[in-house]
């Protein structure tokens, strides 16, 4: 009786590198491996020469990687391009300072930055272009409306998941706050609030907009003693973004007050 016997597969020596290369997860020089060693025979490449190449490629890779998760988790949408927006009807608003801040030096130094100004004047759309540079900087991003935060905030009481809903706040290196003191805060919130305003102080950076003015701040939050610690560990060392002029969305013969932001 004849006993059936099956031998190993056998593997080239490029195969088995590429085993290799995919185990130290590697996975873009692996799949591109062929095409490198291809084009290092045919030029001759010296060995210090084929390997930049190798892992240039895959550094690059990365980024670009890292870059597609930082934006899908930072929640940004209908980001405009800085050259778009129109200066020169925001009189106290300097390009120059925009650009600098797309930079994204503030995150590094874990700085915070205050747009301050009435409804339909570009605070949200600078934000958002400042918040696009800082993803594409490689720092982790995350927008949200600051009323559904804290509502958030709110409702993970409920369930006891109070710890993991906070760190989702304070893990972004940059966490954008829109439309903060468009409603009063309830008491409860205000807690909240304090308590990830101070988790980030100086760990990482905000950027709030809001059409109120740090006087009238006060009024949003149930005590002033509230609002005045608020309010000390946002501006610590912040830059603040005035928007004044014409809004956007606003009939061309109303010109509404102006803001309190003293």
């Amino acid at each position: 009786m004849t006993k059936n016997s099956s031998r190993p597969s056998q593997t080239t020596p490029l195969q088995d590198l590429q085993t290799l290369v995919r185990d130290l997860d590697l996975t873009t020089l692996a799949e591109n491996l062929p095409g490198f060693l291809e084009k290092a025979e045919q030029n001759n490449l010296a060995y210090t020469d084929f390997a930049m190449g190798l892992f240039q490629a895959e550094v690059v890779a990365r980024r670009a990687r890292r870059t597609e998760r930082n934006l899908k988790r930072s929640k940004l949408t209908s980001i405009e391009d800085l050259e778009t927006f129109n200066f020169a009807v925001r009189p106290k608003l300097e390009a120059r300072i925009i650009k600098e801040l797309c930079n994204c030096q503030f995150v590094e130094e874990r700085r915070n930055i205050l747009c301050l100004g009435r409804p339909g004047l570009g605070k949200t759309r600078i934000a958002k272009i400042i918040a696009h540079s800082a993803c594409l900087a490689g720092y982790s991003v995350l927008f949200v409306k600051t009323a559904s935060m804290l509502e958030d905030l709110h409702a993970s009481l409920a369930d006891g998941s109070g710890s993991r809903a906070m760190s989702r706040y304070t893990k972004p290196q940059l966490l954008v706050c829109d439309e903060f003191g468009y409603e009063t805060f309830d008491p409860k919130a205000t807690k909240y609030l304090f308590r990830l305003i101070s988790a980030r102080h100086k760990q990482g950076s905000i950027i709030l907009t809001s059409n109120t003015g740090f006087t009238r701040w006060k009024t949003l939050f149930p005590s002033e003693a509230a609002a005045v610690a608020t309010v000390d560990r946002l501006v610590d060392q912040a830059t603040i973004l005035r928007f004044t002029g014409q809004g956007y969305r606003q009939p061309k013969d109303f010109h509404g007050e102006s803001l309190e932001d003293d």
